[in-house]
């Protein structure tokens, strides 16, 4: 979230994973807003938080019609795990848009990073709600931050001007 916005402090961060315990909302102007929903993927917590958590992001996701799209964050040092499939398969049946975005591909040298974005869109072809391009970031180089700002952007536009 900092680095899409380009500021340090709008998110607190840490590096132990699953910090963010609560839906977090982020207006950017007045023609998007930004929620940040707490992981369940790869967070130390225990198994019934993480279930906790994985149905605040599932209620919070069914039935949204005004959500343009979910961003589905992957560590790609990680890959896709089967908390992110089954969150795959629920914004598929909402027929809810949603883009894997891999993110600390600093962390992973270029033709591992390639691999598996390649892995991940042929996984995601399967996936009837997925948007094809599987974007790559980086918060800490800044890698794919102008992209991602980019295809918000987009988002941000009012139907009538796309």
């Amino acid at each position: 979230m900092n680095a899409l916005t380009g500021r340090n402090t709008l998110a607190r961060v840490s590096h132990t994973p699953g910090r963010t315990q609560q839906i977090n909302f982020f207006a950017l102007g007045d023609r998007l807003m930004l929620v940040d929903l707490p992981g369940y993927g790869y967070a130390k917590v225990s198994k019934r938080v993480a279930r906790d958590w994985r149905g605040l992001a599932e209620l919070y996701l069914k039935g949204r019609p005004t959500l343009r799209r979910v961003l589905l964050l992957v560590d790609s040092r990680h890959g896709l795990k089967d908390s992110d499939r089954a969150i795959m398969t629920l914004l598929d049946g909402a027929a809810q848009s949603y883009q894997i975005v891999l993110t600390k591909a600093d962390k992973q040298k270029p033709d591992a990073l390639r691999a598996l974005s390649d892995a991940i869109a042929t996984e995601a072809a399967t996936h009837v709600a997925a948007h094809p391009e599987i974007l790559a970031t980086s918060a800490f180089t800044g890698l794919g931050i102008e992209r991602l700002r980019a295809e918000l952007a987009l988002l941000a536009v009012p139907n009538a001007l796309r």
